[in-house]
């Protein structure tokens, strides 16, 4: 059957839930457990993209390797936070799964966390050790990523992690910036609550409180001023 079978198939059976058809042709040829398809994707990336946990189980208690990239070097962590696979992200964890690994755009699997709202997800990340503070590419961190967004939880979330409110991204914009920018009024009070700059200017010269809408500059003013 290991002759018969392609990599291709191998990743569309992880990736369907075909547990079956996947144990007999890894049982027939161990090797198409770690075999990669056109996107350098293996058995494990596509299991955990769709939420199989059983498929995920049966791959790690194998010994595939749990930090093995893809093209874009997405590892399989990344893929199950970003999705929201939180018995999973359990699982990569407990078999070594690196927390501050980064991709093509330097993003660790907290960003995406933190962006798509995965509270549940992004407290198992920070309370095994992921960095509240990582930046990507664009110098931006989890915080500014859930700011952007208005994700209230998850900045408190952030926050109790020790997430600085303060750090400039390539373009100068702190969280707060972000927030005001995006009209998220409950996310810019809370940063400022928790010592986010009202002064600091980005690349533009604008601080916070002239990128923010309506009366949100002045509430923010209000709050730092008493």
């Amino acid at each position: 059957m290991a002759g018969s079978v392609s990599n291709l198939e191998v990743c569309d059976f992880a990736y369907s839930g075909k547990f079956d058809e996947l144990k007999k042709c890894i049982f027939s040829d161990k090797s198409l457990a770690t075999k990669t398809d056109q996107d350098q994707r293996t058995a494990l990336h596509w299991a955990c993209s769709a939420g199989h946990t059983d498929i995920v189980s049966f791959l790690l208690d194998l010994g595939v390797e749990v930090n093995i990239n893809d093209d874009a070097c997405w590892t399989p962590l990344h893929i199950a936070a970003s999705a929201g696979r939180e018995e999973i992200v359990r699982s990569l964890i407990s078999k070594g799964a690196q927390l501050n690994c980064v991709n093509q755009n330097g993003c660790t699997p907290l960003h995406y966390a933190a962006s798509k709202n995965r509270f549940e997800i992004a407290r198992i990340l920070l309370e095994n050790g992921a960095d509240p503070n990582v930046t990507d590419k664009l110098e931006s961190t989890p915080l500014h990523r859930a700011s952007a967004k208005g994700n209230y939880r998850l900045i408190q979330l952030l926050l109790a992690q020790s997430a600085s409110t303060n750090i400039q991204d390539s373009e100068g914009n702190t969280a707060l910036h972000l927030a005001c920018d995006e009209e998220r009024v409950e996310a810019a009070k809370l940063l400022v609550e928790h010592g986010a700059s009202i002064y600091i200017e980005n690349k533009d010269e604008k601080t916070p409180l002239q990128v923010a809408k309506g009366g949100l500059g002045a509430l923010l003013k209000r709050i730092v001023e008493g």
